[in-house]
């Protein structure tokens, strides 16, 4: 339980400093410097601290930021030392997220989200089936420029996910959720893992996979807004249209034919009226990011002017619109704290991340790993599997994407590339994969605990959906993703 008298959770935070004093006093490789090993023992210590819980995840970082400045881990000199534990907070990257966070408030403000859902149900609303494919379909709709995928999926679809299982009886109190609810709730969960996956302003995490992936190729390989849309668009969408019909076939629901579901988001139109003046400008700006982020201006004047605009600068633009209009006030984007609190502890992991990567500590790793893979001689497409399957269930025992993605993938990108891995096909496969595990737990990320609270999906049912779930887009990715991939020519 939380202390009464102090900021943390004391007996995580005490494993959290014991298992970084374990790992500081196990005996150093020759290969690593005592800055790297160091290093390593803070970033330990702050992964445990995230997965047990300590803080919350923002003070947990303004505490690594602090110990590695302190500490002068990265260099002896103090004002190059805070420089280097602050570095990562003038990276382009992080700021696109918690920009586009912030662009993502005024979904909610105007309604523009809930009526896009609706729009979609009072479309394909006659049949269970239909209702879930308008969820996983708005889903969709709003992911390129929702970030958090727990405001998009707990904080949009799940109260319209709710108030259609309750206009049916289906309730966790009158033990009727087998009748919609429960089936409406697993397509609500399942739809945020893929569309997550196919966009890089998703999902939070992604830019940071976006960091990790230049890093370990020294930038040869540099995934933009539009590439990672493109690469992930037929899995994605191939996903998609299956997910609904494998939960249906796990869980059917009882209620078949829906027609009361298309009257009620008819209803619901109705009462939301006719586009207003903020939903139009909301949808102006929805619109305007999609084009810039997929450089469409370049692709069709680029003959004549340069007209590429850094997504980042797209971001700022569309919050600068949004602000000049009055859609959303400052007052709105200083209360959006899921921004802010997404800038900090974003720029301390990347931080951290890049710092062991420069110290060698990567290296150190990936090259243990691989040595191990090359003594076994199993070839790079069965050891990239592998790898693959290993980072992708290694997410039972993290409660945060980002946790996950910052202890793992770096050292796994470069293990498989340096086993003969096509490029581009491993680290689109391991991009994808660090959505995808979303799907395994009630923990996984922060939409599971939203939805799995409403009571619908039994734990064990929880899990078990989760685990199959995993097998059918690690399946799809891997097949119609490597024969898409191909077909781009990414290897």
């Amino acid at each position: 339980m939380p202390s009464t008298s102090l900021g943390f959770r004391l007996v995580p935070m005490l494993v959290a400093i014991a298992l970084a004093f374990v790992v500081w006093f196990l005996p150093q490789p020759d290969e690593v410097t005592n800055q790297g090993w160091l290093m390593l023992a803070i970033f330990i210590g702050t992964i445990a601290a995230i997965i047990g819980k300590a803080m919350s995840i923002g003070a947990i970082s303004i505490l690594a930021i602090t110990l590695v400045a302190v500490t002068g881990v990265t260099s002896d000199d103090p004002g190059t030392a805070i420089r280097d534990a602050l570095g990562s907070f003038s990276s382009p990257l992080i700021w696109l997220i918690a920009i586009a966070v912030m662009i993502a408030r005024g979904l909610i403000k105007t309604g523009l989200g809930a009526r896009i859902s609706y729009y979609f149900i009072s479309a394909f609303g006659k049949r269970s089936l239909g209702i879930g494919y308008s969820l996983a379909l708005s889903e969709l709709t709003l992911a390129p420029v929702t970030p958090s995928n727990t405001a998009r999926g707990g904080g949009i679809i799940h109260p319209i996910m709710l108030s259609i299982a309750q206009s049916f009886d289906s309730t966790p109190e009158q033990n009727t959720t087998e009748k919609i609810g429960k089936y409406l709730a697993l397509v609500n969960y399942h739809s945020n893992p893929i569309t997550s996956a196919m966009f890089i302003t998703a999902t939070a995490p992604n830019p940071l996979t976006v960091k990790l992936v230049a890093d370990a190729t020294d930038s040869a390989i540099t995934l933009s807004w539009t590439t990672w849309a493109l690469a992930m668009l037929l899995p994605g969408l191939v996903a998609i249209l299956l997910m609904p019909l494998v939960l249906y076939w796990l869980h059917p629901p009882e209620i078949k034919h829906t027609p009361d579901a298309k009257r009620f988001a008819q209803e619901n139109l109705a009462k939301l009226g006719r586009l207003g003046r903020n939903e139009k400008i909301m949808l102006f700006v929805f619109v305007i990011l999609l084009l810039l982020w997929a450089d469409v201006p370049h692709l069709l004047f680029g003959g004549y002017m340069d007209l590429s605009i850094n997504a980042t600068t797209t971001a700022f633009i569309g919050l600068s619109i949004l602000l000049m209009t009055g859609v959303l006030t400052w007052q709105d984007i200083l209360a959006e704290k899921t921004a802010w609190d997404t800038l900090v502890w974003f720029g301390a992991l990347v931080m951290m991340a890049t710092q062991l990567n420069e110290l060698g500590v990567i290296d150190w790793f990936s090259g243990t790993i691989q040595g191990w893979l090359n003594s076994a001689d199993i070839g790079w497409p069965l050891a990239s599997g592998l790898l693959i399957l290993v980072f992708l269930y290694s997410h039972y025992f993290f409660a945060s994407t980002t946790a996950h993605i910052t202890a793992m993938m770096g050292a796994f990108l470069v293990v498989g590339l340096s086993l003969g891995a096509p490029p581009m096909l491993f680290v689109l496969l391991l991009a994808a994969t660090s959505s995808i595990m979303m799907t395994l737990t009630h923990y996984a990320t922060g939409t599971s605990p939203v939805i799995f609270g409403s009571n619908y999906v039994t734990l064990a049912e929880w899990w078990r959906v989760g685990f199959v779930m995993s097998i059918v887009n690690i399946v799809v990715w891997t097949l119609v993703g490597g024969l898409w991939w191909k077909l781009l020519g990414y290897w």
